[in-house]
């Protein structure tokens, strides 16, 4: 055989005589039996393939296919929020001074007005008692001023009946009227004068009373900021010192939804959260969906909690959560898989558009395996959850076989390399 020379097999001299004979034809005008030979070729290669298109044509489809089921559609708007308390206490301090004694700690539980840290009292308490004795002071002088008083209205009395018998003169009177009448004038200065120290005497009383740090809700102690020999500076910010949580067997979660789904949540919507700590799905409710915008990088998102019961106390403030919120949901209906509605058959055209996913029922078009065979059924479509999507009306029952998809036998398969030999 010629080819045999591709091997290797023979000289340099006999592999030129070769390929001499071979390109001799190219090189010269065919006679009548090469003509009849390339004649012969050209048939046998158009009907080999002819033969090889025929059968690709024919090759047997697999029908991928899946049930029609019943049970729930549901559609949700997923957003990621945080789990807090419904509602965390801040509690900070009104003065400023050296933190000496700290009796609370984290997650100790408080009741209202117990006491959670002390302030050093002394630069407060020397207030009080300057302010104190200020007060006694006044009311002293109020004492002795009002005795004054007394004495001058005696001796106005005396001297008017005096000149009624002509033994003083006028003058004499009017003086002693004149006293009578600063005498009242310096009670009423020193009643003033005790109002004002009995109100700075309480302010400087409040202020003791603020170096005591007390909680003003029961609850549990969720952070603690300070330490024993802290300086707590109250100039221009109240700091926060201790944060209580009111509640923590009842908890929400804040999450952010973006402008494109807000329209479908509501309150009293179904949710369902995770969190990475737990292997497991929370169930909770819409209480609020705030009105507020949040934008961040062009992006508006709107705040919409989610409250939910956390009696076992499992949910810590501060957890991430992924919410699932349930905007729409059919329960025990017939439902067929997306991939059914986007599916057509080879030569039926161009796949049809799945339905956009709306509770209204519309006409679409589904595929189902009948004795090997696709047969065309329409349907109406409802509710969509992206995974399946619910059957108002049809000729369909329940565990009957929908086409997804199609597959040739031996698609995909290489074909093996033709070898020719003269």
């Amino acid at each position: 055989m010629a080819w045999l020379s591709f091997t290797g097999l023979g000289g340099r001299r006999e592999w030129a005589q070769r390929l001499e004979a071979w390109t001799r034809p190219l090189r010269y005008p065919l006679g009548p039996r090469w003509r009849l030979v390339a004649a012969i070729a050209v048939v046998l290669l158009v009907s080999v393939a002819a033969t090889l298109w025929a059968t690709r044509g024919t090759a047997p489809v697999n029908y991928i296919t899946a049930p029609v089921t019943r049970g729930n559609v549901a559609r949700t708007v997923t957003a990621t929020g945080a789990v807090n308390p419904v509602l965390t206490i801040i509690v900070g301090s009104y003065v400023s001074g050296v933190i000496r004694d700290v009796y609370c700690d984290y997650n100790t539980q408080v009741k209202k007005g117990q006491l959670c840290a002390r302030i050093d009292p002394r630069p407060y308490q020397t207030v009080v008692d300057q302010n104190a004795a200020a007060l006694a002071n006044a009311k002293a002088q109020f004492a002795k001023d009002q005795a004054n008083l007394e004495y001058a209205r005696i001796n106005y009395g005396r001297e008017a009946g005096l000149l009624k018998r002509g033994v003083v003169s006028q003058d004499t009177v009017d003086i002693a009227k004149n006293a009578l009448d600063q005498g009242v004038a310096q009670v009423a200065l020193d009643q003033a004068s005790i109002q004002e120290h009995e109100a700075s005497l309480a302010t400087a009383q409040v202020n003791l009373d603020y170096t005591n740090i007390v909680s003003p809700v029961d609850g549990t102690v969720v952070a603690r900021n300070i330490t024993i020999g802290q300086t707590v500076a109250a100039s221009f910010q109240t700091p926060t010192l201790f944060l209580i949580a009111t509640d923590l067997t009842k908890m929400e979660v804040d999450t952010n939804v973006s402008e494109s789904d807000i329209g479908a949540a509501k309150d009293g919507d179904k949710a369902s959260f995770t969190v990475e700590a737990f292997d497991r799905s929370f169930q909770g409710s819409v209480v609020q969906v705030r009105q507020a915008p949040q934008t961040v990088q062009n992006v508006v998102t709107y705040d919409v909690v989610v409250g939910v019961d956390n009696a076992d106390l499992l949910l810590k403030p501060g957890m991430t959560a992924t919410v699932a919120i349930v905007t729409a949901q059919r329960d025990n209906v017939l439902r067929v898989p997306d991939q059914a509605l986007r599916f057509s058959p080879s030569g039926q055209g161009a796949p049809q558009p799945a339905p956009a996913p709306s509770a209204a029922a519309r006409p679409v078009q589904v595929w189902v395996l009948h004795d090997g065979k696709p047969t065309a059924v329409t349907i109406e479509t409802g509710l969509d959850d992206d995974t399946n999507t619910e059957v108002v009306s049809g000729d369909l029952r329940p565990g009957d076989r929908v086409i997804i998809g199609e597959q040739r036998a031996g698609a995909g398969q290489a074909t093996g390399p033709f070898r020719f030999g003269l």
